[in-house]
């Protein structure tokens, strides 16, 4: 089944005080690029969801976005100066002193000065958080394989019909190619018959003409080549693997074989399904743009 390669998933994981969520975005790319956004503290695991991501997915730009969430034990924490408490402490006595004031200071009266106590933020160790990290990776990972899927079975039906028409448009192509010697045959007998008054008319070096003009306009190889790329492009749709590049691949012989066909005939029939073919082995040019 084909598989898209745009689309959107989701993740959250909490392991131990760890909680973290994780957004993918995958749009249409040659290859598999990465962009990751993580907080700054846990910025050296940009190196492992980004393989974990590589691992999972063939094509596409990826964006990927890591949250951590605000809780009681990961958000900030009192922290104490006890350099700035000591001096705050020493200042107080010498007040007392100078000032002939009796009795000692009291602790709340030194933590509650500016700086003694103040809240900062928890140190945060990444490899605690990894766990959490990958566990909500995997999750937004696995819903971003269900929407490429499911756009996937869209891109088959698409392009099943496509390739539907261009076979009908091959074989009624092929059924023509005959008819289209016989009417230049004709032609070429009644334009002679025409210019010659009468005059009797080798009939041999008229056969010599039709042969010239069937072997300049057979079209047979196309044809036929053109049905085995057809084929394998089916093959492609049906397999498990990823197979974007090599139906970009087969499109372009799908597309150098209508090209040929078209610059060979001369008959208007087999001419107006080749303007046809053309149009839509370019539609199917730009839904394989798509698959992975």
């Amino acid at each position: 089944m084909l598989r898209s390669m745009t689309g959107f998933g989701a993740g959250r994981a909490r392991v131990g005080d760890e909680e973290v969520s994780v957004e993918l975005r995958s749009l249409n790319h040659k290859f598999c690029e990465v962009k990751a956004r993580l907080p700054r503290e846990l910025a050296s695991l940009e190196p492992s969801v980004t393989k974990q991501v590589k691992d999972r997915l063939a094509r596409g730009s990826v964006e990927l976005l890591v949250k951590r969430q605000s809780s009681t034990a990961s958000g900030t924490v009192p922290t104490v100066d006890l350099n700035l408490a000591r001096e705050y402490l020493r200042t107080f006595r010498e007040l007392a002193q100078e000032l002939g004031l009796s009795g000692e200071v009291a602790w709340s009266q030194v933590a509650n000065q500016q700086g003694v106590i103040r809240l900062e933020e928890k140190g945060v160790d990444p490899e605690a958080a990894a766990p959490a990290v990958t566990a909500a990776l995997d999750q937004a990972l696995s819903a971003l394989e269900k929407m490429r899927l499911i756009e996937g079975e869209a891109l088959y039906a698409d392009l099943d019909a496509r390739l539907k028409l261009l076979e009908q448009w091959s074989s009624e192509v092929a059924q023509l190619a005959p008819r289209a010697v016989q009417d230049y045959q004709q032609r070429l007998t009644d334009r002679v018959a025409e210019l010659a008054r009468g005059v009797a008319v080798d009939p041999q070096r008229l056969a010599q003409e039709v042969a010239l003009f069937a072997e300049r306009t057979d079209i047979a190889e196309e044809v036929t080549r053109l049905a085995s790329h057809l084929e394998q492009f089916r093959a492609l749709m049906a397999s498990t693997e990823p197979t974007g590049r090599r139906m970009d691949f087969l499109v372009q012989e799908m597309h150098r074989e209508v090209n040929t066909t078209g610059s060979k005939s001369q008959h208007a029939e087999i001419s107006a399904r080749v303007v046809s073919m053309k149009a839509e082995v370019e539609r199917i040019r730009e839904q394989v743009q798509n698959v992975e």
